[in-house]
């Protein structure tokens, strides 16, 4: 058995998981969903960070999954606890020095937002629609739930440099969706490849993959984690 932990996107808290959560749980495996403080305007990724060694507490065999902003601090619980494996879902991956709030500048997203775009003939009505870039897999009960538990999102956490000089001594996968149109994967395969050395894991799915496909997902970190 293991314990996946489980660390959301931005402005999102322990319900975004829980289609996953129950997959996992029905896997025979401990499942722990952060309930960061997202919309607190008093904490920043070291804060994020306590909480979620706090929630882990004296638990092992721990498989931490960080989703795209959640990426940022992924890394940094796995510097302070002993984790077994960390996987990146979709992720924002981090650079030494670097803020959260540098990160769009610095690798390029709104030039591949936009390439994409042009792509799709999408227009800029439609690039900044989120039943377009975010909800396009998820039924309209589901769309309706996630909009009844998004949680504001507190701008501190994007003020300070990622404090990590290098990355965790934990073993590392990054996993992206195919069918994610608010981080394209052609952006997320070179992000990935250019920051950590490695070659993403793929899968279908847009970008609240948890949501639109939990058991699709379970059974990709169950395959990851063996």
């Amino acid at each position: 058995m293991a314990t996946y932990v489980l660390i959301p996107p931005a402005g999102s808290g322990p319900w975004y998981w829980h289609l996953l959560a129950d997959q996992l749980r029905e896997r025979g495996h401990d499942v722990v969903a952060v309930d960061l403080p997202c919309d607190d305007d008093s904490a920043g990724l070291a804060e994020y960070t306590d909480v979620a060694v706090e929630a882990i507490g004296d638990r092992r065999d721990l498989v931490v999954v960080a989703q795209s902003l959640g990426a940022f601090t992924g890394p940094l619980v796995c510097d302070r606890v002993q984790a077994d494996l960390l996987v990146l879902l979709t992720p924002m991956v981090p650079a030494p020095g670097e803020s959260p709030g540098e990160w769009w500048g610095s690798t390029g997203y709104a030039e591949a937002r936009q390439a994409q775009a042009e792509r799709e003939g999408w227009t800029p009505e439609q690039n900044d629609d989120p039943g377009v870039i975010f909800f396009h897999e998820l039924s309209p009960q589901l769309v309706e739930e996630a909009t009844a538990n998004a949680r504001d999102q507190s701008g501190t956490p994007f003020e300070k440099p990622w404090p990590l000089k290098s990355w965790p001594d934990v073993p590392t996968r990054a996993l992206l969706c195919r069918g994610d149109r608010f981080f394209p994967i052609d952006f997320s395969r070179k992000l990935v490849s250019d920051r950590l050395g490695i070659t993403a894991d793929e899968m279908d799915g847009g970008h609240p993959v948890a949501l639109s496909r939990p058991r699709e997902l379970a059974d990709r970190l169950e395959e990851i984690r063996r």
